[in-house]
């Protein structure tokens, strides 16, 4: 199907939130010459798409695109280090992952498709939902460390609001790939996979 590097993804999540920012910062002169040397490395990664055909050079653009968006965030991080920037690398390398798997998906078709993009955006929301609920964990224990005690309680509910949050974005996106699978099926058996993914994903 797809080829997102969900564990890698996933490990970097923790890593970056538990280690803090990244330590190293750039000069403006510096950040300028990486902002362009990305800028450069994307128009040649695109020029070599052109020699392509058909789905292999939308693959091949989508790796592209999703290389210098990724490069850009970064960058980002590198530049102005912030749990903020940090996590917009996360989101990044999420949505370029899912928009390479996207059109991969494209090579097959119907309701293999169909369930195809769905996985892919399946893990998308996972790793997102993920990266935003650490975030948010994240600026409520650094609001906390600021405070008083009191606010520790504050902390705890913005931590299990969080969690919450990126269980259900993710059962849903889950859902949604069951109730595709269901398609395939017909009549009494259809009918019956969607009511066992109700029930399995509590809709």
């Amino acid at each position: 199907m797809n080829h997102l590097n969900v564990t890698a993804i996933a490990a970097a999540i923790g890593l970056i939130f538990s280690a803090g920012t990244i330590a190293e910062t750039l000069s403006k002169e510096a950040y300028k010459a990486a902002e362009s040397r990305i800028g450069d490395e994307y128009k040649s990664d695109k020029a070599n798409c052109d020699s392509l055909t058909g789905n292999k050079k939308d693959i091949c653009r989508a790796e592209a695109k999703g290389k210098e968006k990724v490069a850009e965030a970064e960058l980002e991080a590198k530049y102005e280090p912030s749990a903020k920037h940090d996590y917009k690398v996360l989101v990044a390398k999420a949505e370029a992952d899912y928009a390479i798997a996207e059109e991969k998906c494209d090579e097959l078709s119907g309701n293999d498709e169909d369930v195809c993009v769905k996985e892919a955006k399946a893990v998308e929301t996972r790793l997102k939902a993920d990266a935003e609920a650490r975030m948010t964990i994240s600026d409520a224990k650094t609001e906390a460390d600021e405070t008083s005690s009191v606010a520790g309680v504050m902390e705890r509910d913005a931590e299990r609001e969080a969690s919450q949050k990126a269980l259900t974005q993710t059962r849903d996106a889950n859902y949604a790939v069951a109730k595709e699978k269901c398609e395939t099926l017909e009549g009494g058996d259809q009918a019956r996979c969607k009511d066992e993914a109700k029930k399995q994903y509590s809709k």
